[in-house]
């Protein structure tokens, strides 16, 4: 009996290597630009020509994978394709982001927002509050403004051009002749966005209240589009100099967690 289960348990584990193994190939798949030849394949995953044929042989008869009939060479398959799919309609990027935003607010006390872009902008879907942020909190469903805040500056730099341009001409009209908010000329804006857009985040002290600053950073999905912000909010003094740079670097590392989950480009291979 023993001597049974210890035979069923070194054949399961043979099994899930094999599984292992085979994703080795399906992954120098992925990553290629386009159809590759079986040696290819073999030197891209280290595995010998003939052990990957063989893993090639299923993946073709089950269509994860393809050969060109023509040149030889493999590609991803229908199903493969099929199944990237219904993983990207399985997503929810606010579901993916709520763990992550209640251990970032733990772990710096500050509070965090997740926006979506909607029809007037930038939407407050989720958030964290900190114990930092004392009675000052910004409410699920508020707009955020566009250009001065780090999370409209983030969406500003990540959304196509007529977007941007819709949005901003409908902030406009919005506010009006109000002198409430700074407005930037056209010159400013657009080296501010380009500034955004190269360093990755955006970050603004006094905008939403006086005694707090932001930093915010595009969450980014399977087809390198921004998907969503995640911002991180604070007292403008306890936000400042290494402070800064430590509260940043956790915000990005966050922000691009949730993106590798959404599939963006840079995800382990």
């Amino acid at each position: 009996m023993v001597q049974a289960a210890a035979g069923e348990t070194e054949q399961s584990r043979r099994r899930v290597q094999s599984i292992e193994v085979g994703f080795r190939v399906l992954r120098v798949l992925r990553m290629a630009e386009g159809a590759l030849p079986l040696r290819e394949i073999a030197s891209r995953a280290g595995m010998p020509p003939s052990k990957v044929h063989l893993y090639l042989v299923s993946f073709v008869r089950e269509a994860m994978a393809y050969q060109d009939p023509k040149t030889g060479h493999y590609g991803l398959g229908s199903f493969a394709i099929q199944l990237g799919l219904a993983a990207i309609r399985q997503l929810d990027v606010v579901e993916l982001a709520s763990d992550v935003i209640a251990d970032l607010r733990d772990r710096t006390d500050c509070a965090i927002y997740v926006s979506l872009w909607g029809d007037r902008g930038p939407c407050i879907v989720a958030k964290a509050d900190g114990s930092l942020q004392g009675a000052f909190s910004v409410r699920l469903g508020y707009v955020l403004p566009l250009t001065t805040t780090a999370t409209g500056l983030v969406f500003l730099a990540h959304l196509p051009p007529a977007e941007v341009e819709k949005a901003l001409a409908m902030q406009a009209a919005l506010e009006g002749g109000s002198k409430q908010t700074r407005k930037l000329g056209k010159a400013e804006l657009a080296a501010t966005i380009a500034r955004v857009r190269q360093d990755g985040f955006a970050s603004t002290v006094g905008m939403l209240h006086r005694n707090f600053a932001g930093i915010s950073a595009p969450i980014f999905d399977y087809s390198q589009s921004i998907a969503a912000t995640m911002t991180l909010l604070g007292p403008a003094e306890y936000m400042r100099d290494e402070k800064q740079q430590e509260l940043r670097a956790q915000l990005l590392e966050a922000a691009e967690g949730v993106s590798l989950r959404l599939g963006a480009p840079g995800a382990a291979a």
